[in-house]
């Protein structure tokens, strides 16, 4: 019998795909960093499915924003539950900074456009003001900032922050749009990051410097690839490999490639290779999930095996042996032959 997560991971990517998205099919790995991709013109999702949020820990929802921020992708978990209470719909929750929304509440905004306007957090349930149309209304009626802070039942200084437009209490929301007879919150933007937060701006990340000093081009606050060791002799060798190439090596964990291999930030060509490493056998059974995800992301994928082989792909997916990938000397090189083995 189909468990409860599997059938919310089939109805979200039916969902997705109703709303005109591309959409990878489940990875099956468990436990899993992510479990769908979806494409919908410049926009790529990273879906984590839960049924208790609750179980999102802080490493697993490390790992499912850098990959997000690599890719560039929007990274969202959809939860059913938090402990024995039902997550709210219209409601955008957050664990260790990861978006988190009901099925329902996705469903609203890729289909009919229709955004939440609440946020909870530890301290409440928060919805960010429209601080220039707030600031007009005031000044419209002559009121004071006194004045104001006394009609909301709140301080100047907080009157003062929600006209620069952060977040307030919905009881706060409530007395002021009851005071005006107008709305004056504003919808969260489910699909921008970084997420609304209390006293904080949307879209108020500061662009991420690259190690030359230049800013990262459309990845904000990506994290830096590095030449990592991994302590496998054959993912540490291929890494170094890449390394050598000029590629940027981000290894991964929980999903189903080892590695997000990137042209460096600047590079005018930018490239993507989703790099898995092992056995044939393996390649195998992985085969389609990579082929898939490359088309979504609109990256290449290539997996790398140690034993020699007698084929160049599988299914759409490349196929190297370590000793093929020693023989390319750079990154136009290994990205020729992967797109010629993509054709074959």
């Amino acid at each position: 019998m189909e468990r409860t997560r599997e059938r919310s991971i089939r109805r979200i990517r039916e969902m997705l795909e109703h709303a005109g998205f591309f959409v990878s099919d489940a990875h099956g790995i468990r436990p899993s960093s992510f479990d769908l991709a979806a494409r919908r013109d410049s926009l790529l999702l990273l879906v984590k499915v839960l049924k208790n949020i609750d179980t999102l820990n802080r490493n697993e929802a490390t790992r499912l924003l850098e990959l997000g921020r690599l890719f560039p992708a929007v990274a969202i978990v959809v939860g059913e539950t938090s402990g024995a209470s039902e997550l709210e719909p219209g409601v955008v929750y957050t664990r260790y900074e990861a978006p988190i929304i009901r099925e329902e509440t996705l469903q609203e905004y890729v289909e009919r456009a229709l955004a939440p306007f609440l946020l909870s957090s530890p301290g409440g349930v928060f919805a960010r003001i429209d601080g220039g149309h707030l600031r007009e209304l005031r000044e419209s009626r002559a009121l004071s900032l006194g004045a104001m802070a006394a009609i909301a039942g709140v301080s100047r200084h907080s009157v003062q922050l929600y006209e620069d437009g952060s977040g307030a209490e919905m009881s706060v929301v409530a007395r002021i749009e009851e005071y005006f007879g107008e709305p004056i919150a504003v919808p969260i933007a489910v699909f921008d990051v970084p997420m609304v937060r209390r006293g904080a701006r949307v879209g108020s990340g500061e662009p991420r410097r690259t190690s030359a000093g230049e800013e990262g081009r459309g990845e904000p606050n990506a994290p830096e690839p590095t030449r990592a060791r991994t302590g496998d002799p054959l993912r540490d060798g291929v890494f170094r490999q890449l390394d050598g190439m000029g590629w940027e090596v981000a290894p991964t964990t929980r999903a189903p490639f080892d590695a997000f291999t990137r042209t460096p930030p600047g590079d005018a060509e930018r490239e993507i290779i989703l790099t898995a490493i092992g056995s044939l056998r393996l390649a195998i059974h992985r085969a389609e999930v990579l082929h898939q995800l490359a088309r979504v992301a609109e990256a290449h994928a290539m997996f790398v095996v140690e034993e020699s082989i007698h084929r160049n792909s599988i299914g759409g997916l490349p196929i190297l042996s370590v000793s093929e990938l020693k023989r390319h000397r750079d990154r136009d090189d290994l990205i020729d032959a992967i797109t010629e083995r993509e054709r074959s």
